[in-house]
Formats: structure tokens, sequence, C-alpha cells
């Protein structure tokens, strides 16, 4: 196996060396998966529970796969419930709301599924957005058409990291930023 080369982040006392992979001719980005990697997501839970404990939010969102754990933990500590929009529909979801998105990881189009049970969660409500990594905010953008065509209201935005041009994120509240390598 090759020598992969990697891009170093801290959250909290943690150090990790994300992998660095093509995802277009000449574009490297730095892969963070939080699957499995049980005392990052709990550091990366605290941090952000403590930046957004004065947010005065009732739900938080995430869509699936990744972010689930973050939202999990996100969700233990700061005693809010939370909500994982689906990407493929189910017949026990019922009347669900959709909205499209297209993923970076992907590079292909998907939709984001809200279950009928979880309108009610959402349906007058201060919802906070969570994800692990925002980078194009196509993802994002799916999950606050979704909560607002549920009669939520987005009062923050949160990530473990922003990724790509700094300036488009400085609304979200994130513990650190990857750039994209170009050559």
């Amino acid at each position: 196996m090759t020598q992969r080369e990697t891009y170093t982040i801290k959250i909290g006392n943690l150090t990790r060396h994300l992998p660095l992979f093509e995802v277009a001719p000449g574009v490297r980005i730095a892969i963070l998966n939080i699957l499995g990697d049980t005392e990052l997501v709990q550091a990366a839970a605290r941090e952000l529970s403590t930046r957004l404990m004065g947010v005065g939010a009732d739900v938080l969102v995430t869509a699936e796969a990744k972010s689930i754990p973050l939202i999990y933990e996100l969700s233990a500590q700061m005693g809010l419930p939370y909500i994982v929009l689906r990407k493929e529909y189910k017949p026990y979801m019922g009347d669900a709301l959709r909205a499209e998105t297209l993923s970076i990881t992907t590079g292909k189009p998907q939709t984001l599924y809200l279950d009928e049970k979880d309108r009610d969660l959402i349906r007058g409500k201060r919802v906070i957005l969570v994800d692990d990594v925002i980078s194009t905010g196509s993802t994002l953008q799916a999950m606050r058409l979704l909560v607002e065509k549920a009669g939520g209201t987005c009062v923050a935005q949160a990530a473990i990291l922003t990724e790509g041009e700094r300036a488009r994120w400085q609304d979200i509240i994130a513990l650190g930023h990857l750039p994209v390598f170009t050559t």
C-alpha cells in the first residue's frame, strides 16, 4: 500500500491526520470520516456544544450518514432531540417532505427526506443544522429548505470543519477549516 499524503487537524486535545484524495483532476481534499472514531466524535460534540449553548434551539437536524454519531452526541450533551434527514425514501416514512442536493463526495444529485413522523418536531421550532464537513453548502441548503417546508426556523449552522473558500462560511459555527489542494 502506498503512503498517502495527509492534512493534520486538531479538535480539542486530539490530533488527526486526514488522508488526501483526488476528487477531480488536479483537485484534492482532506477526508474526515468520523464513523468509528468515538474519541473524535465526543471531542467535537463537546467543543461544538459549548459554542451552541447560547443559541436557544429546540432541535438538531442533520443528513445521513456520516454526521449521525456527531448529532447523537450533541443531542446527549445539549439535552435536545435530533432528527436525521434520510437519503432514501422508505414506505414507512409516509408523507415525507423532500429536497434535492448535489453531494461533493458522490458527485451525484441526491434527495433528502424528512420523515412524516418528524414534522411535528420541527414545526414552529428553532433548529440547528449540523454536518461533519461543509464543502459546497448544497447539503446545508437542502436541510434548510426541508426545515422551512416543515415550518421550522434555522437559528444556527454547525460543523466540525468547513472546506474551500473560508469567506463563504463565516456564519457557520465550526471547529476548523480545510483547504482545497490544487496542482
